[in-house]
């Protein structure tokens, strides 16, 4: 769970490239003039020391969310990674997204002494999200690693939610992973010359289903442009992660995930 949420640098290029930057009556920019914002924050959790580990550990995160200003976003989740919605209109919203990852070695925990190491990278993609009821929202992001692994990630996800009151919000739903061999092989794979420097088994694994689970956040907006939330995951490894000998040698399927979080809105213009 050594993730963190971070703008990648590819988001720039793709900005000055998208359709209509050139249109009329869009000023010298083009497609980037007009009114922006920019959230910045912080979590702090205590979640698995890697996915499909045993053991806990506390750690912390940036989260960052950067997108042209339209009709206020109705919902959003902590288990959003970055976007840049290209569009928006208040009830459907898509773009661009991405997503750090840190590596990942024997140094970092016992249980993984023996196996390859995965290098720090990232995962981009592009993310579609819309409200099939006033109260639901449903997002989905399809993602494709850099450095880290070569694979594809898809995650889905459904929140209800509800406002207790003007500045307390709470909301839940149901998550679900999937992701391609490639993923699989660089975080739960083991090889044959892993199988003898770790001790497990050796395995191969295919694509499918990563997990599946639930979570709730309480949310409250302290001033107009700072919110605060306490939150909570809980996910089920399943198919390839579940099958791979480090989990069931060494793992567990069963993840959880607790801790807060703080954000704040910066509008301007260009």
């Amino acid at each position: 769970m050594r993730s963190v949420r971070v703008l990648p640098v590819v988001l720039a290029a793709f900005m000055l490239g998208a359709p209509g930057a050139a249109e009329a009556g869009e000023g010298a920019l083009g497609w980037l003039s007009g009114d922006w914002y920019l959230t910045v924050g912080a979590t702090g959790m205590v979640a698995p020391d890697f996915e499909g580990s045993k053991n806990y550990l506390l750690s912390a995160s940036p989260i960052i969310s950067l997108g042209k200003a339209g009709p206020a976003a109705r919902f959003t989740s902590r288990n959003d990674n970055i976007s840049l919605a290209l569009i928006d209109d208040g009830g459907l919203r898509a773009g661009l997204t991405g997503k750090f990852l840190f590596s990942r070695d024997g140094g970092d925990a016992d249980e993984l002494k023996g196996l390859d190491p995965v290098r720090w990278g990232g995962e981009a993609g592009g993310f579609f999200e819309f409200y099939p009821l006033d109260w639901l929202r449903a997002r989905a992001e399809l993602r494709h690693g850099i450095r880290a692994h070569n694979g594809f990630v898809a995650d889905i996800a459904a929140d209800a939610f509800y406002d207790v009151t003007p500045d307390v919000r709470i909301s839940g739903g149901p998550r679900v992973s999937f992701a391609s061999s490639d993923y699989f092989d660089a975080y739960y794979g083991v090889n044959a010359g892993e199988a003898v420097a770790s001790g497990l088994n050796e395995y191969h694994p295919g694509g499918g289903v990563k997990s599946a689970g639930l979570g709730g956040a309480v949310t409250w907006k302290v001033t107009e442009p700072m919110t605060a939330s306490l939150f909570g995951e809980y996910s089920r490894l399943m198919g390839p992660a579940a099958d791979s000998s480090l989990v069931k040698e060494r793992g567990d399927r069963n993840q959880f995930t607790i801790g807060v979080s703080t954000t704040y809105r910066f509008d301007f213009s260009m």
